[in-house]
């Protein structure tokens, strides 16, 4: 089997460590252990009084009833007994595709996304087709393009919602009509589903809750901000879930019983959780926003109050080449969106500590200016 480097890992784990102000994450600011132990409602003697009866043997193989019973209040139609916990989103991703995809398959990836999406199908022998997303549509993809490229035998489309690198979301409208195509020809819709928009009054729901053969994955690494935990999950019908539960004895036994303690203690505070990031989140694309509008040489289509955007700069040179430059005089690290296949643009994690994002956008304007 060969498959591609995958571009954003391979950056960052190059060039993430020289970063003073990474700006360049899709994770909203990550809570340090105190800080989630005080979002909960237990004093630090009872969390570690608690963890530290912990037997070390595999503890529950899919998750605990409770990280499962926690993970199913995420959605309207699914049973803790439909939740399988992974390693990370990745690992959710990869079980997902791994069970259902065969050599010859038909598959259709949003691009650019998430690279695991369309590279993992491709190195297994899938035929891959990507629908694109539009700069000019707000970065969404087309539906009537989807509809001339299902086939009979289509069987699965990968989508990122909300999109990794650029912070848009397919709404409930958008995605009514994107599973009546993939019933026209029954193909299973993967959805990683990372990236809950957290505008007031926006509910996204999930694809899961919305399509009998969707799959929805995700992870406390970018909504809940503890992507140290490395603990993600997969949901879906109870049939298709019995199916991932034969493979996944292939790709892992369990999470850690300190992992599984943590995630749940995380989920069952979910609220305040949210409430944090939501002002984290409100705050810092309002920086975002205005430094957009006094910086001649960016532009962007702003996201969906979700913890990545994609900015647009105009400059005459390579963007790669700027990244690496950028980060070398200035310290601030971006993604260059040739990582995405989208020259010219740069991923900008803006959900970092709101000093980490205004030092790191001043900076780079600093830098920009030697272009004017």
């Amino acid at each position: 089997m060969k498959i591609p480097c995958f571009g954003v890992e391979e950056w960052l784990n190059v060039w993430e460590n020289d970063a003073i102000y990474d700006i360049a994450g899709s994770s909203i600011a990550s809570f340090t252990l105190d800080e989630i132990i005080a979002i909960g409602h237990k004093s630090k003697e009872e969390f570690f009084e608690e963890l530290l009866k912990k037997k070390m043997n595999y503890g529950w193989i899919e998750g605990s009833p409770e990280f499962k019973k926690e993970v199913s209040k995420i959605y309207k139609n699914v049973l803790p007994d439909q939740i399988l916990q992974t390693n990370g989103a990745t690992g959710a991703n990869l079980l997902a595709i791994y069970a259902l995809i065969e050599p010859g398959d038909h598959v259709i990836s949003l691009h650019p996304t998430y690279q695991q999406l369309y590279d993992i199908p491709r190195s297994m022998g899938a035929d891959v087709d990507f629908w694109e997303i539009n700069e000019e549509n707000n970065w969404l993809p087309d539906l009537d393009e989807l509809r001339k490229m299902i086939r009979p035998d289509t069987k699965m489309i990968c989508i990122n919602n909300a999109n990794n690198p650029t912070g848009t979301v397919m709404e409930e409208v958008f995605l009514k009509e994107l599973v009546e195509i993939a019933r026209s020809c029954g193909a299973y819709i993967l959805s990683d589903e990372v990236y809950k928009p957290l505008e007031e009054d926006l509910e996204i729901p999930a694809i899961v809750d919305l399509y009998e053969k969707g799959i929805s994955t995700n992870s406390l690494s970018k909504t809940y901000s503890v992507p140290g935990v490395r603990v993600g999950w997969v949901a879906a019908n109870a049939e298709v879930t019995d199916i991932f539960r034969k493979y996944r004895d292939y790709t892992m036994i369990c999470d850690g019983v300190f992992d599984d303690y943590l995630a749940t203690y995380t989920l069952a505070n979910k609220e305040a959780v949210l409430k944090r990031n939501r002002k984290l989140v409100e705050e810092n694309l309002s920086i975002v926003k205005e430094w957009v509008a006094n910086e001649p040489r960016v532009s962007l289509v702003f996201p969906k109050h979700v913890s990545t955007s994609f900015i647009k700069l105009d400059i005459p040179m390579e963007i790669e080449e700027f990244c690496i430059k950028l980060l070398k005089d200035k310290g601030v690290l971006l993604v260059p969106g040739n990582r995405f296949d989208v020259p010219g643009h740069a991923r900008l994690g803006y959900c970092a500590h709101t000093d980490v994002l205004k030092n790191g956008l001043k900076a780079l304007s600093e830098y920009l200016r030697q272009f004017d």
